[in-house]
């Protein structure tokens, strides 16, 4: 899909995100190519790839095939070593910190327990130990470095850089983390949803690349999800849009802690999976787990359930099978409100059973979804898997800074 920018005045730094944006996402693309692309004349073009060449983010890459009028057209790419980013993922189980290069490449990643305390000025020591190990392990420099995305669960206050009551954070009422974690480092912050910076770094480096629409499922310690609508990163009203995994797919099912009930999260989290199986070993269910359970039951843990599954075990495979029945209606209702051309499926939630719920969603889009007889929505697991949302954290601060969005035309 075309993604136009504008001729009109006062609209400079708009267009030259969508310019750098077109050279981003492209292969190699030559200034006349942008124009085409975008709508821009290809003096405005000309002009905004200068300035980005000075300014070091855009590389000429030599002159590649020729025009109609036989010139060569040089081709422009990112210049991937101009800076670097560190992303921050927090899970209330783990902490996860990488470094990446312009094009979202991640260069070294280390992951760490998250601090028992769960204590803020714990969990923000953590980080910034993360950070400095992280650069040390990639070799980048500190001035080589642009900001720290960091990717928290919700809900989040971003004009005040705060997390707000997280479910699973108990004492986070308005923690302005984003302050705390810029003092610990004295480095930039940008702060999102960790949903959300998930989406954002399947448009900058996964599957959503070329994908004007496209919507994302966040499996972690709970469910979340990321909506890209129209090449725009959708946050909603409150900046805190696309709660996935609190859609009713039982109504008379768990209470769920947002005051719900039967939500996606109550029946597919890590946790309800667990519970699941529980509940059916207490009844009596034939498994090759039942004499694990009757030891121990706490022993029957996600990675027991995944591996008794993997060796056909019914009990397991029928848990992990109804987790991804429940996960397929929430993906048709999101294409059939949306209408987005893909969903991807990712976070380590689903490690090591991700093919299992999309193959469980890709049949229910083919066979449920209103738009079935007109295009075929594609679901694909995440090319970046359990990183899913640390490498959003650090593509948050390449978006923030460079990704075209309708609301800058606003700004005064």
């Amino acid at each position: 899909m075309r993604q136009a920018g504008t001729n009109l005045p006062k609209v400079g730094r708009y267009n030259q995100a969508v310019v750098l944006e077109q050279i981003q996402r492209a292969d190699g693309i030559s200034r006349l190519e942008i124009a085409e692309h975008t709508g821009l004349t290809p003096q405005a073009v000309s002009g905004i790839v200068r300035r980005l060449i000075d300014e070091g983010i855009v590389r000429e890459d030599g002159a590649s095939r020729v025009n109609a009028a036989g010139k060569p057209r040089v081709t422009l790419r990112i210049n991937a070593d101009a800076g670097r980013t560190v992303g921050i993922h927090f899970d209330p189980a783990e902490l996860a910190c990488v470094v990446v290069d312009l094009l979202g490449r991640p260069l070294a990643t280390l992951r760490a327990p998250t601090p028992a305390s769960l204590d803020p000025d714990d969990v923000v020591a953590a980080m910034a130990g993360l950070v400095e190990d992280v650069l040390r392990a990639a070799d980048v420099p500190r001035e080589l470095v642009l900001g720290i995305g960091l990717a928290s669960p919700g809900p989040i206050d971003q004009e005040r850089g705060m997390v707000v009551s997280p479910p699973k954070l108990a004492h986070w009422t308005r923690v302005p983390i984003k302050q705390m974690l810029s003092e610990a480092t004295g480095l930039p912050v940008t702060l999102d949803n960790d949903s959300t910076a998930a989406a954002i770094g399947e448009r900058w480096a996964g599957a959503g690349r070329s994908v004007a629409n496209f919507a994302y499922f966040f499996f972690g310690t709970g469910i979340g999800g990321g909506l890209v609508l129209n090449q725009q990163v959708y946050r909603g009203g409150s900046f805190n849009a696309a709660e996935f995994g609190h859609m009713s797919v039982q109504p008379d099912g768990l209470e769920c802690y947002c005051g719900n009930r039967g939500c996606l999260e109550t029946v597919v989290s890590p946790a309800a999976v667990v519970a699941e199986a529980q509940r059916r070993l207490s009844a009596g269910g034939a498994s090759v787990l039942a004499e694990r359970f009757r030891a121990d039951p706490a022993s029957v843990d996600n990675a027991a359930i995944r591996d008794a599954a993997a060796q056909g075990d019914p009990l397991a495979t029928g848990v992990l099978e109804q987790a991804a029945r429940h996960v397929a209606t929430a993906v048709v209702n999101v294409v059939n409100v949306t209408d987005v051309d893909l969903v991807v499926l990712g976070g380590h939630g689903i490690r090591h059973v991700e093919q299992l719920y999309v193959d469980f969603a890709q049949q229910a889009v083919a066979t449920r979804v209103m738009s079935r007889h007109i295009r075929v929505v594609e679901v694909a697991l995440s090319p970046l898997g359990a990183d899913a949302a640390v490498v959003g954290g650090a593509a948050l601060v390449l978006h923030s800074t460079y990704s075209p969005q309708l609301s800058s035309l606003l700004e005064h």
